[in-house]
């Protein structure tokens, strides 16, 4: 592997992993963001957020690295009807009410979200 894809594998584990403890650590602000049709928020959170640990730990690990990756890929899939909530409703901190976001600096996240799925498939391709 490429020293610069080494570099940014690192930087997508730690990031993954930091963000899922996030979720456990301040949970309010994920929960605030799950769309409300969807059912029991506290526990998709609770999940999503292991999952991230999981999946950025087992980033690492040359023989889980490609299953990391899909299950990245897949983790991201499953969280776009949050962002998507996000544009819509025009969410934005402290109390996520609608009409309280940066409606530019929300609607930015969609394509990020492509973009880190193609990071991560990335690592699903061989060396």
């Amino acid at each position: 592997m490429s020293r610069p894809k080494r570099i940014l594998l690192w930087i997508m584990a730690a990031a993954y992993a930091l963000a899922g403890f996030n979720h456990l650590a301040n949970p309010a602000f994920y929960v605030a963001i799950i769309p409300p049709e969807l059912p029991a928020p506290e526990w998709l959170n609770l999940v999503s957020g292991l999952a991230e640990i999981v999946l950025g730990v087992f980033l690492l690990e040359p023989r889980t690295r490609v299953f990391a990756a899909w299950g990245i890929i897949a983790l991201l899939i499953a969280v776009f009807p949050a962002n998507l909530y996000v544009v819509t409703q025009n969410l934005g901190p402290p109390d996520f009410a609608p009409g309280t976001g940066n409606a530019a600096l929300n609607l930015a996240r969609l394509p990020l979200q492509l973009l880190f799925v193609l990071w991560a498939w990335w690592y699903t391709r061989p060396d």
